[in-house]
């Protein structure tokens, strides 16, 4: 917040102190009164694009947002979860929270009793469609006419869909996808890979969507634009105009960029990573280590410290390879959008948790050690599973979390699955964890998950690792006869 706004600022602050006694209510605190007692409660919802937790860690573009005015502005951050907008609304007015820290839609009853707040947003609905034939790809709404558009069945989509079918006469085909075990971005995954042509859903979905799937184009709009904010009681006005100061300078600008470079451009696909330096990265700046040379029949340079490190273990140095390979491609100052960092992918929260600095997860032993260490853990949370079992529970956990895997693991069990086998049963749940009707179950503890990325890891990693045994044992089979 700059000089100006912060003097402004206190002077209102000065002014609403004079008038406390006519102002205060138990139910409404303002700014001052979230000050004194140093915390500020934000509701939002889990999504891709609000909050969600990964690896343990609190992660989504609201949630940034929210966490860097709270920490500009000396506030410990406590978050809830609404199951909808109407409901987060609901919890701010009976003095749940403090802020909706989602983007609430505006209109004029809204109005009469929230105070919007920080960056209007518009949004619309968007059709996805493949990008790889320029040719082919649709830019008006009217050559949807006579193509299927494959849906959830959700009115949202419906109504616009059979609404729009109506207003160019007809001719749109439109396909409702019945199964509940479908959900949006499983729709965007059957688009990209071109066994459906055309789906729509939200514009920010479809934005962070595209960082996954780089062949997607999701330009072509197919309902008004909607604006839309943060919000905070009328009587509050102080911690709005707050909002309102933070979201329009200089830090807040910063801010709402690195968020928007985050989730909506840096790639996602696999496991892309990028080199972190002063040019790439705002928060890792060191040198590039030199990187061993690599011999002949060598998987990584680093094979010496997995084989070393693996008998701690008792797993095959091969897999931790494998892992290595798909966390960072053996690049040892690999920093993935999430943070995770080094050849062994360790989050920030983690290599604190494990006793060591960010920074050092940059050297190769130590975030090995460190990647061992948490592979350790995880183990340890799954004692009735058989080993097989064990191993694709202990990879998941390393992917998504150990939280994730316990609430997917509950929802088998509560479904008629084996919560301690991976394949077809919990497997089924974690990729489940993307869709609202599972991860609002009551069962489940830490909310959205883009369960499908796990399921692929646990499966990419093993093959991987399998591929990894058959090159080795070949080169050792042909050691062996020419000796």
């Amino acid at each position: 917040m700059n000089k100006t706004g912060l003097a402004f600022l206190a002077t209102l602050l000065l002014m609403a102190g004079c008038h406390s006694e006519q102002k205060k209510t138990e139910l409404a605190p303002d700014l001052p009164v979230l000050q004194s007692r140093g915390v500020i409660t934000a509701v939002t919802l889990n999504s891709s694009t609000s909050y969600f937790q990964y690896k343990m860690q609190p992660m989504g573009y609201e949630y940034d947002l929210i966490a860097d005015f709270a920490a500009r502005n000396g506030l410990k951050l406590e978050i809830k979860v609404a199951e909808s907008v109407a409901q987060s609304i609901e919890m701010l007015q009976n003095g749940q929270a403090d802020v909706v820290a989602y983007p609430v839609p505006i209109d004029n009853e809204r109005k009469q009793s929230l105070r919007f707040c920080g960056r209007e947003r518009q949004s619309s609905l968007v059709v996805v469609q493949r990008s790889s034939n320029r040719d082919s790809v649709l830019t008006d709404v009217t050559q949807l006419i006579g193509r299927e558009v494959h849906i959830k069945p959700d009115s949202r989509y419906r109504d616009r869909l059979e609404n729009l079918n109506r207003e160019l006469g007809g001719g749109i085909r439109i396909v409702e996808m019945k199964s509940d075990t479908l959900s949006v971005e499983d729709l965007i995954g059957m688009v990209s890979r071109g066994e459906i042509q055309y789906t729509i859903c939200e514009d920010d979905v479809a934005r962070l969507n595209r960082t996954y799937y780089g062949n997607l184009d999701v330009s072509l709009a197919v309902s008004f634009r909607q604006r839309s904010a943060w919000a905070v009681r009328r009587d509050c006005p102080l911690l709005g105009m707050a909002i309102d100061l933070w979201a329009a300078g200089a830090t807040g600008d910063d801010t709402y960029r690195a968020a928007e470079k985050r989730y909506f451009e840096l790639s996602k696909g696999g496991p892309e990573a990028i080199e972190a330096d002063a040019e790439t990265s705002d928060t890792v700046k060191q040198t590039k280590p030199k990187v061993p040379k690599m011999r002949p029949g060598m998987i990584s340079p680093y094979d010496d410290l997995f084989k070393r490190h693996a008998k701690s273990l008792g797993w095959d140095w091969r897999l931790l390879a494998a892992i290595a390979y798909f966390e960072s491609h053996f690049r040892p100052n690999a920093v993935a959008w999430t943070g995770a960092k080094g050849l062994m992918g360790i989050m920030p929260s983690t290599a604190r948790a494990l006793g060591f600095r960010y920074e050092e997860m940059g050297d190769p032993e130590k975030n090995i050690r460190a990647g061992i260490e948490c592979l350790r853990r995880f183990r340890g949370s799954f004692p009735a599973a058989s080993e097989e079992e064990r191993v694709k529970l202990t990879l998941a956990s390393y992917n998504a979390g150990v939280g994730h895997i316990n609430d997917a693991q509950r929802l088998a069990k509560k479904y008629g699955h084996n919560p301690n086998v991976w394949t077809d049963n919990v497997a089924e749940y974690i990729r489940l964890k993307a869709e609202p009707k599972y991860y609002t179950d009551s069962v489940c503890r830490f909310g959205y998950l883009r369960g499908r990325e796990t399921y692929r890891y646990v499966d990419a990693v093993l093959g991987r690792y399998h591929h990894y045994r058959e090159l080795t044992e070949k080169q050792t089979a042909e050691k062996t006869e020419k000796e």
